[in-house]
């Protein structure tokens, strides 16, 4: 049982593929009958075996439905959320759609003193580097200023006091992808991991030593606790929960390359605020008074220094590239401000909500509590997400938005994303553009195709409830059998182990139950 294809000889008899489909549109393709056994066979593996499987495939340009399993079902669909999400965002807030951070006063300048305080004021932007910081010092001090006689004020309340989203599993709490979200952060990488730092550990010289633990980017804000050593017996970097007190433990050997984990932070406006104002300081600026978070700038301050994020078109990249749920849950509640005044779940899941109803998507029959899909309570069924990726084909933005969806075995994984490494060496590599979403019990895959004849493809592919370590090999399949497939002919597609990276391990081996993006340093 060697290879990716074997061929399914299928009757192909008119009508058949509407009886397994809603009623035929007109015009629908009834010669593409044998998609529907083909994807059948494939639902049939053992791994799915009393789990629970949506899947819907359409005609990109008639939206007629070529197959259907269960369509209407609603299932977890992971990070498959992110479609609402991403293209809602598109539409309300727009391509071009920037965050900004700015540095404002309401005192007044005596000589190089300012008599006042100084306003560090967040919008929601979660690609703020420390250099971006670095560089809002430095406007501070080329203005003159080196003296602050009153306070720095952070100004995070664009967005209210929730940091975490609906049912959030508390053991994720110290992982980078469900850090805290907040008006004020800051990302360690140009991943753009916003509310986390990287934790780094080197191992000694010899066995017993105290290995090195550096914080990436440096600051006071996190304190470690290191009680590891140099030696055999595995390494655990662990955020302790409600403190930024970050423990380092266990033993790694010495000789081992340095160890690398990526730790969320607690309360990330005042990360971000005491990278500032380690940044002022390098500049020349003294701030006399304390530091405040969470008050707000005066209407009248005025701005002293400023920085504009990348615009949202381009921001989809790192967004839909590496399932960045930061990324999502910042422009949630920017839409309910942009749409409400209120930075609030509830105001941008509502608005959410009302745009996609308006592309034609049923969402009486979907329930979304969060932007990124990191909660458990997210319900959609395939055939909501089909009908988006029908109806955003039509919008002005659809480019750009079709860009951030990461593409099968391309391999830089600013293209390929959470797909560069796989369906390769078939006919979708190249091809097939999706979202992937993994929770444990649930994997999703949703997009685009083109198949043999050049048709283009709507795909949505969701299972839940089962027990495997991954069923990712299974979605793969339904893909690269549409993209095998044509008019008149129909390949099943055989299940293959899905290779997580280049040394070969596969997602049996891997951690399954979350997105190869968020397996740091490992990439998928």
């Amino acid at each position: 049982m060697s290879g990716w294809i074997w061929p399914l000889v299928i009757p192909l008899v008119t009508g058949l593929a509407f009886t397994l489909t809603w009623s035929s549109p007109a015009g629908a393709d009834a010669s593409r009958a044998g998609i529907g056994d083909a994807i059948d066979t494939i639902l049939a593996d053992p791994l799915l075996k009393g789990g629970a499987a949506g899947v819907v495939v359409a005609d990109a340009d008639s939206g007629a439905v070529l197959y259907r399993h269960r369509p209407d079902d609603r299932l977890m669909p992971a990070s498959n959320t992110k479609l609402f999400t991403s293209a809602a965002a598109m539409g309300l807030l727009g391509p071009g759609h920037r965050f900004r951070t700015d540095v404002l006063t309401d005192g007044a300048r005596r000589g190089h003193t300012l008599r006042g305080d100084l306003y560090l004021r967040g919008t929601g932007d979660p690609t703020m580097l420390a250099g971006d910081y670095d560089r809002l010092a430095k406007g501070v001090a080329d203005a003159g200023i080196t003296k602050v006689s009153g306070r720095l004020i952070a100004d995070d309340t664009r967005f209210d006091a929730q940091r975490v989203g609906r049912s959030w599993a508390a053991d994720d709490e110290s992982s980078y992808y469900a850090a805290q979200i907040s008006a004020l952060t800051l990302a360690p990488d140009t991943d753009y991991d916003a509310g986390s730092v990287i934790v780094e550990v080197t191992p000694g010289a010899a066995a017993g030593d105290r290995p090195k633990v550096t914080v990436t980017p440096p600051n006071a804000y996190v304190r470690i606790d290191n009680r590891a050593t140099t030696g055999s017996g595995g390494l655990t970097i662990e955020r302790v929960h409600g403190s930024n007190t970050i423990t380092v433990s266990g033993a790694l050997p010495a000789g081992a390359a340095t160890a690398k984990e990526w730790v969320s932070v607690w309360a990330p406006t005042g990360y971000a605020t005491s990278v500032f104002a380690d940044a002022l300081e390098r500049h020349g600026v003294r701030v006399a008074g304390p530091t405040r978070l969470g008050r707000a700038a005066p209407a009248d301050a005025r701005t002293l220094a400023s920085h504009r994020s990348m615009p949202l078109k381009d921001l989809l990249i790192p967004f839909m590239k590496l399932s960045n749920n930061i990324h999502a849950e910042a422009l949630t509640k920017a839409i309910g401000y942009e749409t409400a005044g209120r930075g609030t779940w509830d105001a941008g899941l509502a608005a959410i909500a009302d745009w996609l109803k308006k592309q034609g998507v049923d969402t009486g029959a979907v329930r979304q509590v969060d932007g990124s899909g990191l909660s458990r309570m997210d319900n959609i069924a395939a055939g909501r997400l089909t009908e988006l990726l029908l109806s955003v084909r039509d919008e002005p933005w659809y480019a750009d938005w079709y860009a951030s969806l990461p593409v099968a075995c391309a391999p830089d994984r600013f293209v390929g994303g959470t797909l560069r490494s796989r369906m390769c060496s078939t006919p979708a590599a190249g091809n097939a553009r999706g979202k992937t979403g993994s929770l444990t019990g649930a994997s999703a895959l949703s997009g685009y195709v083109t198949d043999a004849d050049g048709r283009e493809l709507v795909y949505s592919v969701v299972l839940n409830n089962y027990l495997a370590p991954s069923v990712k090999n299974l979605e793969d399949a339904i893909v690269v059998t549409l993209a095998t497939s044509g008019a008149g002919h129909a390949e099943a597609v055989r299940p293959r182990a899905v290779r997580d990276d280049a040394t070969g391990a596969t997602a049996a081996t891997a951690d399954a139950g979350r997105e190869c993006s968020w397996t740091k340093p490992h990439r998928c």
